[in-house]
């Protein structure tokens, strides 16, 4: 399951709440997986508040970032 939704291209937005990301507009990577690596290793703290991540029609917020993040590096990308 995870797999498949990182390796999509994602859109990345960040700011310090939800529309001030959209207000910035997104970023676009190759992949959700660069995205999401993106968000939780080299983004400022404050801006993962309004984080959100688009990968086809799915949006995901903020938490469901930290815990795809939390897959990748776990291993656990088909569970």
């Amino acid at each position: 399951m995870y797999s498949k939704i990182l390796n999509a291209p994602g859109e990345l937005y960040l700011g310090s709440d939800r529309q001030t990301a959209i207000a910035q507009g997104g970023r676009h990577f190759r992949s959700a997986a660069k995205a999401v690596a993106f968000a939780m290793e080299h983004a400022a703290p404050v801006s993962l508040r309004g984080a959100m991540l688009r990968v086809g029609g799915q949006t995901f917020e903020r938490k469901q970032i930290i815990h795809l993040h939390e897959a990748m590096v776990d291993g656990a990308l088909d569970h």
